[in-house]
């Protein structure tokens, strides 16, 4: 019977301790998805909470110095600075007028300090909306009746 006892109670600190290490996983990866608008809401949650904002690059604005990169995020005529602190290199399609994300925290100066950046495709890689990609507007015209 000591021995079944004994083998309970292993497994019930194995499946313990994979319980919290899942538990814990989940809590430090969670980010909350806001606009800029929506960050300056959040009021001084934003400074406890890791947060992912969503903007434009402000013409003009991005800044490098020292190792960091400082640049404007603009959404619905409201802005925040952000300050990149991260180890990657920012994307290729990171540029002026480009929609960003930013991973990190809202700092008390009312700084944005990054530690990841995503920059979203360019609109110009998309067609207009009725419009085919090029590719196939191509293939379509190389077409001039059925049949054929």
């Amino acid at each position: 019977m000591r021995k079944y006892w004994k083998f309970g109670m292993l497994m019930a600190v194995i499946v313990g301790s994979l319980v919290w290490l899942a538990t814990a996983g989940i809590s430090g990866s969670q980010t909350y998805y806001k606009t800029v608008a929506e960050l300056f809401q959040m009021g001084g949650s934003a400074q406890s909470h890791r947060v992912r904002v969503m903007g434009d690059v402000a013409t003009n604005s991005i800044v490098r110095s020292n190792g960091q990169v400082y640049f404007t995020l603009v959404w619905e005529k409201q802005m925040v600075k952000v300050a990149y602190e991260g180890r990657d290199p920012l994307p290729d399609t990171f540029k002026d007028g480009a929609q960003a994300l930013a991973d990190g925290r809202l700092g008390p100066d009312g700084v944005f300090h990054a530690s990841e950046i995503q920059a979203k495709c360019a609109s110009k890689y998309t067609p207009k909306p009725g419009e085919a990609p090029d590719s196939i507007q191509k293939q379509v015209q190389g077409k001039s009746s059925y049949g054929s």
